[in-house]
């Protein structure tokens, strides 16, 4: 039922009316927990796993955080809808693959996902639509305090929370910023950008994290130390450096646009006319396209098209999404043409 439920729509986050919402998809606080009585995933065994699991399962229900209808089962979930919370943020792709008694609860309009037995036995993660890290670091906080209510936490008073990677050990908090950065790349200055980000300790990465690469123009900004910075700290590093970022983006759009709008133009509406035409169009291809269009609909070059709606025609012409609207699994020339056929469709009935 979880699923139906989730392809009804594109999740609060994806809705594009968060702060600055033309270029920051989404704000992400993620929290890794591990309970004291357990050890560590890489040293259990499946019955201790499964217990794990159980355990935070009850304060998850007592708690009244999710209901139980909303908690996933992933082991007794095919691997067509685990590809599909991947699509959807909701779990991670190593969660996806493991073989391990493991779960995820899911919170209304998928703004929270607690994934359990992941890499730590909870990876707590709260996401919010644009630039609203505040918000989203204090309902994860929120969310944080009822579970350790009726759950004993691995925690050092020198140390901090306890995690099985290293790098996480302190606060156990990833701060992220979701971003689409066309702008950047077409003027060849995002790796400038990159460069000055990463001596302020911060992390690039792809379109689903740690590993992956910026499909469609997309990047994840996040945090790299855990341990000994405070909560605040992390989140004001942040903070600090997005608006910055935003800036530069604004500047590279709005100078193609003075200097060279034809062209910028040209390769808008090229997009566009692929998109409302192709009969065949793989997932790389049509996150390309998509994502010019996206930036031409900031631009105000359409007059019907939102972003709500490109980011839409993004989520559901994903692999997953195109297979479980379809009702069965798809080779991938099939998946393409599929692919083509949506968005073509929805162009059509979005009157664009």
């Amino acid at each position: 039922m979880v699923f139906e439920e989730l392809l009804k729509n594109t999740g609060e986050w994806l809705r594009g009316q968060g702060p600055e919402g033309d270029i920051v998809i989404s704000s992400r606080v993620r929290l890794a927990r591990n309970l004291r009585a357990f050890r560590f995933i890489t040293r259990m065994d499946a019955e201790e796993r499964t217990a794990c699991e159980e355990r935070i399962k009850k304060q998850l229900l007592d708690a009244k955080l999710v209901p139980d209808e909303r908690f996933v089962d992933l082991m007794e979930t095919s691997p067509l809808d685990r590809k599909l919370l991947v699509e959807r943020h909701l779990i991670s792709k190593e969660h996806e693959d493991a073989r391990h008694p493991r779960a995820v609860a899911i919170g209304s309009l998928e703004r929270v996902s607690i994934m359990i037995n992941e890499e730590d036995h909870i990876r707590l993660q709260v996401l919010q639509a644009g630039l609203s890290l505040r918000d989203t670091f204090a309902q994860a906080v929120g969310i944080d305090e009822k579970l350790e209510e009726g759950l004993d936490y691995a925690f050092s008073p020198q140390l901090g929370y306890l995690t099985a990677c290293p790098t996480n050990v302190g606060t156990g908090m990833r701060v992220s910023v979701m971003l689409h950065l066309p702008g950047l790349v077409m003027t060849r200055h995002v790796e400038k950008v990159f460069q000055a980000v990463s001596k302020m300790n911060l992390a690039v990465r792809g379109l689903y994290g740690e590993g992956t690469e910026a499909s469609g123009h997309f990047y994840q900004i996040s945090n790299q130390v855990t341990l000994g910075k405070s909560e605040d700290e992390i989140v004001r590093t942040v903070e600090e450096v997005i608006p910055a970022i935003l800036r530069y983006e604004r500047k590279a759009r709005e100078d193609m646009m003075k200097k060279d709008r034809v062209r910028l133009e040209d390769r808008v509406f090229r997009a566009y006319g692929q998109l409302y035409s192709a009969r065949i169009m793989s997932s790389e291809e049509s996150m390309m396209l998509l994502s010019a269009v996206r930036m031409g609909v900031h631009l105000g070059l359409f007059e019907k098209l939102t972003i709500e709606m490109i980011n839409e025609l993004f989520l559901y012409s994903q692999p997953a999404h195109l297979q479980r609207l379809a009702g069965k699994a798809l080779e991938t020339s099939e998946r393409d043409m599929r692919r083509a056929e949506y968005i073509r469709k929805r162009l059509k009935e979005l009157g664009a």
